[in-house]
């Protein structure tokens, strides 16, 4: 397993998968492992995925300060990373959490961005809002099916401000397209990688300066893809066309019948979808 040095002296681990094309730089939500990607529903038929373990998750070092774990502090990671493996552009591709590094990332190294892909992302780094009608009107898509009366139940329970251990579990299904035995399990192998510490240090105060980080997404010249799940809770559409609105030259895509891990639910047009955009010329 490779691994690297940062600046303040954490040696990260990252993954490699696939022989073909160019390496893209992938970083997982959280802060988690990046195990739970796999190779992005077959992308790396396509392309090369360097996967990188976030500071504290995985195969990485956790600091001894935790306010390393910061996710303004991360982007140095993600230069680090560039410069170990000794590329001047890279094609950064990042899902949920990661975005808000790799987001930080593209307003800091506008230059060192080659293409960027989103993958139903938080926007924790920009401040756009999602409300509990957003919410709602996405899980009024699952009514249909058999868990939803308990997982509806929790929903209003959160967005009432009444969370609860039990109402966030049950609200699992939502973030899938199907709430299948692949689904369980992954939902399964998540919880076991969470890292209550880390992820309070990752969205710490000064986490986040969403008006200055809005403000030079407006000067990045770079391509952006943004892939959103149909039946995203935690991502809904709506907010995604808002997200992808601050980019110059930004693409966003709706996965039919995807959640919040499109790869999962049509790994053949998840894949198809990204290396597609991918191999596009600019």
């Amino acid at each position: 397993m490779p691994t690297f040095s940062v600046p303040d002296g954490t040696t990260l681990a990252f993954h490699v998968s696939g022989e073909t094309g160019p390496p893209v730089l992938c970083l997982p939500g959280g802060p988690a492992a990046s195990a739970y990607l796999g190779d992005l529903g077959g992308l790396s038929a396509h392309r090369r995925l360097i996967r990188l373990d976030l500071r504290g998750t995985g195969e990485s070092a956790t600091p001894t300060d935790l306010a390393g774990c910061r996710c303004d502090r991360m982007v140095d990671d993600v230069e680090a990373l560039r410069a170990h493996l000794g590329l001047d552009r890279v094609d950064l591709l990042a899902h949920c959490g990661g975005a808000n590094v790799a987001v930080q990332y593209a307003a800091r190294h506008p230059d060192r961005i080659s293409r960027l892909v989103l993958i139903t992302p938080s926007v924790r780094a920009v401040g756009i809002p999602s409300t509990g009608e957003d919410r709602r009107e996405i899980a009024e898509l699952r009514r249909g099916e058999s868990w939803f009366p308990e997982a509806y139940a929790a929903l209003e329970e959160i967005v009432a401000g009444r969370p609860t251990a039990a109402s966030w579990q049950a609200i699992a299904p939502f973030s899938y397209g199907r709430w299948d035995e692949t689904a369980r399990a992954h939902q399964a192998a998540s919880e076991a990688e969470d890292n209550g510490e880390v992820m309070a240090a990752f969205g710490a105060e000064g986490a986040f300066t969403p008006d200055v980080t809005r403000k030079a997404l407006a000067e990045v010249g770079a391509p952006v893809f943004v892939l959103a799940g149909e039946v995203d809770m935690a991502a809904p559409p709506r907010v995604m066309a808002e997200f992808a609105a601050l980019f110059p030259d930004a693409r966003m895509v709706v996965q039919p019948r995807a959640g919040h891990f499109p790869w999962l639910d049509d790994a053949e047009w998840c894949a198809a979808a990204v290396a597609g955009f991918l191999a596009s010329a600019r």
